[in-house]
């Protein structure tokens, strides 16, 4: 089915289902658990299966924009879909590229889906089930080159930067259901499984047939820290007088918090103490630091 766009100020029966105004990630709509009538604003809606939402005096709850679908006996095609987007400032373009494998519902020709047309591609993406391992898994995506257009590509993007081969391009892989692709009686970009994004981490082969990549989560890439800063107890990271530290004050100390006279001999120490004497021992602090960090093992 397609769902129809939530509404404001509208009556709602428990077990009507409805859909975000705007395109979500998640690939959720929201079942109605508590009848009655909407706000005049749409509420912010959950991103997990089975969260609930209080909507004026509507209650919604999460679920699956395709489970219902997938558990008749005998489900429509799942249609795998893919997005590479490349970073100007990496690859010298911020173009998006959408294909798809066509394995699925014999598609034999390009797809379009919420307006994008998905060309057709021999494609074999692999390894994206997580296991109770705790590691997070590391797929790879390997995408014909019987022309040579995916080489090409990498030539644009090494001129650019040097051995990249693409590194760092977002792989945002799509799943939904043949029935809700444009063109359908039932096309609904909004019934889809819940996003996955990925990057590609390095090249792991190019031959003339094919180019294959390893993608990370943009928590397991080589050289990503998560936070980006380190997590020290009492150095500040932020820039005296900047934006994030926000002091204006007339009052000025050197770097050994001694007193004085003018804004040109103004040094912040970085120190906790530093803070308290523009900022005051009792007021909150902007603090670019960690204080407690120490004190916990």
């Amino acid at each position: 089915m397609a769902y129809t766009s939530w509404a404001s100020s509208t009556a709602y029966t428990v077990g009507q289902i409805v859909r975000a105004t705007a395109l979500q990630t998640s690939g959720l709509v929201f079942r109605c658990t508590v009848a009655g009538t909407s706000a005049s604003t749409q509420p912010a809606w959950p991103t997990d299966i089975g969260s609930t939402i209080a909507d004026s005096t509507v209650t919604w709850q999460a679920i699956s924009s395709v489970y219902e679908e997938l558990a008749v006996l005998a489900p429509n095609a799942i249609i795998e879909l893919f997005e590479l987007s490349l970073v100007a400032a990496l690859h010298g373009s911020s173009d998006t590229y959408y294909f798809h494998a066509g394995a699925n519902a014999a598609v034999t020709g390009n797809i379009v889906w919420n307006g994008n047309t998905y060309v057709r591609l021999p494609i074999e993406a692999t390894g994206f089930e997580y296991n109770n391992g705790g590691s997070l898994p590391r797929p790879t995506l390997s995408v014909a080159n019987l022309g040579g257009e995916i080489s090409a590509l990498l030539l644009v993007a090494n001129a650019f930067t040097p051995g990249n081969d693409l590194g760092g391009s977002a792989v945002k892989r799509i799943r939904t259901l043949k029935k809700y692709l444009d063109g359908e009686p039932g096309a609904d970009p909004h019934a889809k499984f819940p996003d996955e994004i990925w990057y590609i981490d390095r090249k792991s082969a190019e031959t003339r047939d094919v180019v294959q990549w390893e993608l990370a989560s943009k928590f397991d890439m080589a050289g990503m820290m998560l936070p980006k800063r380190q997590i020290i107890a009492n150095v500040c990271q932020w820039q005296y007088r900047s934006a994030e530290c926000g002091y204006t004050g007339s009052n000025y100390w050197n770097a050994s918090d001694v007193p004085v006279g003018t804004l040109a001999a103004d040094r912040c120490g970085k120190r906790l103490s530093s803070c308290k004497l523009r900022f005051g021992a009792t007021s909150p602090l902007p603090f670019g630091s960690y204080p407690g960090a120490g004190l916990t093992q």
